[in-house]
């Protein structure tokens, strides 16, 4: 038996109860210990020992034969589906204990007989075994058969539902009707050619009229009190435009300072920028959109940002097993998010968060399954305004006092792309396109990433629509900043 049994020296067994493992003193309410089986089933499996209490004290079985056949014939009567878990009889210590060793099972959704399937269905949450709703239950099934949310089609959409600009190019040209089918965001129905809900997902300008879940909600929220909202924002527009408008509006409510070195001044974020777009990525394309009316949520406290998706864990997958892989609920939306530059390798996501916010020094992360949804915790210092970090003006006061003091640093970092950009806009704001025309650029996703986000985030550029980010109609515009330091730029060549 591996060593997740191994005990300690009080003879207590180390591995605590939780998503794949349950501690039952006996059989003398077997509900309960059936109700788990149930859940292992359905989750990610799982193994319940029987003669061990709460504290991982063990206890043994008194008769392990009796138990062992008695534990079968609950299984056998009691399940539906027929489920055949292993079962083996463990010493350890001086005693014997009873192990069901649970799969995740293919035959899924089990639920118990006596209480039907839209009863009697369970999943499990952490350490504790909850009843699947309707909705849960069918993507239960849905998982067991092969069949994704995101890859059927909703008969109220057609073609004239997706806006391909918003799409990212291939192979250097604008996505057609076969390239939305080999992509997955649509199908054919008979003679016509149909939106998936991937499709609808990633390029509707209003998915959330067809996927009551399709939309994002943001919180700024100050104090004790979670009412104490002081700045908000939703977003309704393709998922693949949310993670800019997500981190803009991060951005917007944390603190920005500068730092000079020796050859070019450095923006600083009171907020790790990096993990959290990966944490922003991961709950859009790992949401489970058929879950009604509960968007992805961020909610920016003042010691923490918490990132929420709709849908537990995909079945088979557990918080720590995030660390090192990755199962997609939604490939074809995930697909389309790489190409656009929104993700890297599939499974890596999870890990570069650790490991960057270990690189900045902040706590580890918090990741929990809470009710019927995926909740991401990124801790960050304090922004209460009489933390060291001070309220909003007193900060970008300081900030500005800094680029004053060091003007001659500031304006000579920049680089030739960015001064490119810079004279581009600097009599009248240009589109995306005229900005990438005049770096002679063509791969504009990946390379408005590279060259003008930074120039966003530093000050330098502004949109003329900031609420408004995926906005056709946008524009980008020079700010004062950008002209003393491209300025400076000129006065130096």
């Amino acid at each position: 038996m591996p060593d997740v049994f191994e005990l300690d020296d009080r003879g207590r067994v180390r591995a605590p109860e939780g998503k794949t493992l349950e501690f039952k003193r006996d059989l003398s309410s077997p509900t309960k210990p059936l109700r788990t089986i149930v859940a292992f089933a359905n989750s990610a499996g799982g193994r319940l020992a029987i003669g061990i209490d709460d504290d991982g004290t063990v206890v043994g079985v008194a008769d392990p034969l009796a138990e062992e056949e008695r534990i079968a014939s609950l299984i056998a009567d009691s399940i539906m589906p027929w489920l055949m878990p292993g079962i083996d009889l463990v010493p350890l210590g001086e005693k014997t204990v009873l192990v069901v060793d649970v799969p995740l099972s293919t035959g899924r959704p089990h639920y118990l007989a006596s209480r039907g399937l839209a009863d009697g269905t369970y999943v499990r949450l952490g350490s504790t075994n909850r009843k699947a709703d309707a909705s849960l239950v069918a993507e239960i099934e849905r998982s067991a058969r092969g069949i994704r949310f995101e890859d059927l089609a909703d008969s109220r959409a057609t073609l004239a539902d997706i806006d391909l600009s918003v799409l990212p190019l291939v192979d250097g040209r604008r996505v057609g009707e076969a390239d939305l089918i080999a992509l997955g965001l649509a199908v054919r129905h008979g003679e016509d050619i149909v939106p998936t809900n991937a499709g609808l997902l990633a390029a509707c300008p209003r998915p959330d009229r067809f996927m009551t879940s399709a939309w994002v909600q943001c919180g700024r929220i100050r104090g004790a009190n979670r009412t104490d909202i002081v700045d908000r924002m939703e977003y309704h527009g393709p998922m693949l435009g949310a993670v800019d408008a997500v981190m803009d509006f991060l951005r917007k409510n944390a603190f920005l300072s500068a730092r000079f070195g020796d050859v070019r001044r450095q923006d600083v974020w009171s907020i790790p920028i990096e993990p959290l777009r990966e944490v922003v990525v991961n709950a859009l394309v790992h949401a489970n959109y058929a879950e009604p009316g509960t968007p992805v949520r961020i909610a920016f406290y003042d010691d923490r940002i918490e990132v929420e998706g709709p849908g537990l864990l995909v079945p088979g997958m557990t918080i720590p097993g995030m660390r090192n892989a990755s199962r997609l609920r939604n490939p074809s939306l995930a697909r389309v998010f790489r190409a656009a530059g929104l993700m890297e390798n599939f499974g890596t996501g999870v890990r570069r968060v650790y490991e960057q916010l270990a690189a900045d020094g902040l706590p580890e992360p918090k990741v929990e399954e809470v009710i019927d949804r995926l909740r991401f915790t990124v801790y960050v210092p304090s922004h209460a305004p009489d933390a060291g970090l001070g309220a909003d003006e007193k900060h970008q006061d300081r900030a500005l006092r800094h680029q004053d003091e060091a003007p001659s640093q500031s304006v000579a970092s920049l680089s030739s792309t960015e001064a490119v950009v810079l004279r581009q806009v600097r009599v009248d704001p240009a589109s995306r396109a005229e900005l990438m025309a005049a770096l002679g650029i063509t791969n504009q996703t990946r390379a408005f990433r590279r060259h003008i986000e930074p120039l966003l985030e530093s000050g330098l550029l502004e949109r003329t629509l900031p609420d408004k980010p995926t906005s056709r109609d946008q524009r980008y515009r020079i700010t004062e900043l950008g002209l003393v330091a491209l300025a400076g730029q000129e006065d130096a060549e």
